[in-house]
């Protein structure tokens, strides 16, 4: 049986050219589409789905949003910049503090945060993150929220349900203001636009509906985030890039997609989630990966709940389907 870190391993050169096919044959569906928009976020999954943009219609119609709000890492900015360069495409940088605000987002999250720490303020940051026990400890999911006051001095204290719902709401405005940015700039050039979702998010639920979640063609959601990863050196992505800590860039404090989600790096967490997506017997991946069966138990249980908590996402909206000839007599 071929084994699960091999079973990852993937022919950087034939997937590319069959998601450039894809991706090719998508701008010349209904509606005909004119080019490829991605928002370029300086890490990895955007700069391989602009990669393939290019290398599957041309640079000249491929175009790059950079999409920078008030919280976020400078530096994802100037990886963004670097991805475009090489690239050589167009681009525009669409400051999104304005239109987070305009929903009273921060403000709202603010209000959360300071009936926790009455002393937060601006000059603070925060982040939220799970547990990071998953292979050790039967637990629940419980957020933590952590704030820095910039001093060395970090508080942290768990969050109740609807805290955060609060915070996270706020979070999802910002992604899914990305989403509106892309489309207002996408549809004035009659550009489809190119999700960066991978197949370790897609599964596990880390995206953001009608954000992240909502494009007109997803080129990645198939490949786990370690095939990513093969990806971006095969199309010689800058090598901070490659290296930069995974980050849903949504919180002034970073906070990587390991602490706020997955609880796992990638390099343990793809073999682990094939394995449980193609029911691998548990005793065969404990000893290939050098875990004991409770451990791979553990690990299976936090990827079954985070799927079926999440499987809403994953769906076009709930309908009630009906067959009108039947009201014919």
């Amino acid at each position: 049986m071929t084994s699960v870190k091999d079973a990852l391993k993937i022919n950087p050169e034939r997937e590319a050219n069959i998601v450039q096919e894809f991706m090719s044959s998508q701008m010349k569906g209904a509606p005909k589409r004119d080019g490829i928009i991605v928002g370029v976020s300086g890490g990895i999954d955007s700069a391989v789905v602009a990669s393939l943009a290019v290398a599957a219609v041309g640079k000249d119609k491929v175009y790059g949003l950079i999409l920078p709000e008030k919280e976020s890492n400078p530096v994802s900015a100037q990886y963004a910049q670097k991805v475009i360069d090489k690239l050589g495409i167009r681009h525009t940088t669409v400051e999104l503090t304005g239109a987070v605000g305009s929903f009273a987002a921060y403000q709202t999250r603010d209000e959360i945060i300071k009936s926790i720490f009455p002393e937060y303020n601006e000059s603070y940051k925060f982040n939220i993150y799970l547990p990071q026990n998953l292979l050790d400890v039967d637990r629940y999911n419980f957020y933590t929220l952590r704030l820095d006051d910039g001093n060395g001095n970090v508080r942290e204290k768990r969050l109740t349900k609807s805290q955060f719902l609060a915070i996270t709401a706020a979070a999802n405005v910002k992604i899914r203001s990305r989403m509106i940015a892309l489309y207002f700039w996408g549809e004035q050039m009659n550009y489809l636009v190119a999700g960066t979702t991978n197949k370790s998010e897609f599964l596990l639920g880390d995206f953001c509906k009608f954000g992240d979640g909502g494009t007109d063609v997803e080129a990645i959601s198939h490949l786990y985030k370690t095939q990513v990863y093969q990806l971006g050196e095969y199309f010689g992505i800058p090598e901070e890039i490659i290296k930069r800590t995974p980050s849903p860039d949504t919180f002034s404090l970073a906070v990587s997609d390991k602490d706020f989600y997955f609880c796992l790096p990638f390099d343990q967490l793809d073999p682990l989630l094939y394995a449980w997506e193609y029911k691998v017997d548990i005793d065969l991946v404990a000893k290939e990966l050098g875990l004991t069966p409770e451990q791979v138990q553990r690990a299976y249980r936090d990827f079954e709940s985070k799927h079926s908590t999440t499987e809403h996402i994953r769906q076009l909206p709930y309908a009630i389907v009906r067959d009108w000839r039947s009201n014919v007599s």
